[in-house]
């Protein structure tokens, strides 16, 4: 519960899923899905829409399972990494994830946003909701405290450094920006969507 109000888990999960817009017959990719939060809200709001949740820890992929049967959402559940997902469905026409990539190496960034915006189908869609380049010194301090103090800053610090938004021009070919940024206690959470050249 303390996390999920330390880190605003209502308004930013609110706003990613209005990015992201499911839609009946898409098929969506949530990477580092745990417990299925994410998944689910998808499923709910686009019944017919064909959502894939995967994660490396099946003691959580469990849960999400439970999750999923008790709220009545049909969704396939597999275990693996962000650079396995060409392994799951074929082609996407988004791939999502949240709160994921602050915690993985820089080598892990790179490889795993390769990988998902490479899934994609053309006219595909690639959606992070992660801490990124913070907006001001009081943000940096909020998420040194918080974040930093919790996960390291090896693999954080090159979040605030600019790596996500880095990567994703690298893959884009063209500068991005977050959607929108999401003010929470532990800093400021980014929403980036991009369309990667060969994806339109």
């Amino acid at each position: 519960m303390a996390v999920r109000l330390l880190t605003r888990e209502r308004a930013w999960r609110s706003a990613l899923l209005d990015q992201v817009a499911p839609q009946s017959g898409e098929t969506i990719i949530d990477v580092g899905c745990g417990t299925g939060s994410f998944a689910i809200l998808m499923k709910q709001n686009a019944p017919c829409a064909r959502i894939i949740g995967i994660d490396p820890d099946p003691e959580v992929l469990g849960r999400a399972a439970a999750k999923a049967t008790k709220a009545g959402a049909d969704i396939e559940w597999k275990q693996g990494f962000a650079s396995d997902v060409a392994d799951f469905g074929g082609r996407f026409d988004k791939a999502v994830s949240s709160l994921v990539f602050h915690q993985v190496p820089m080598a892990g960034k790179r490889s795993g946003l390769a990988a998902m915006s490479a899934a994609l189908r053309p006219g595909g869609e690639l959606h992070i909701a992660d801490y990124a380049r913070q907006p001001s010194i009081a943000m940096r301090a909020l998420f040194r405290s918080t974040v930093q103090r919790l996960d390291g800053v090896a693999d954080t610090q090159p979040n605030v450094d600019g790596a996500i938004e880095a990567i994703l021009a690298e893959l884009s070919r063209s500068p991005v920006t977050p959607q929108c940024m999401i003010r929470t206690p532990t800093g400021a959470i980014s929403l980036f969507r991009v369309t990667v050249p060969g994806s339109v």
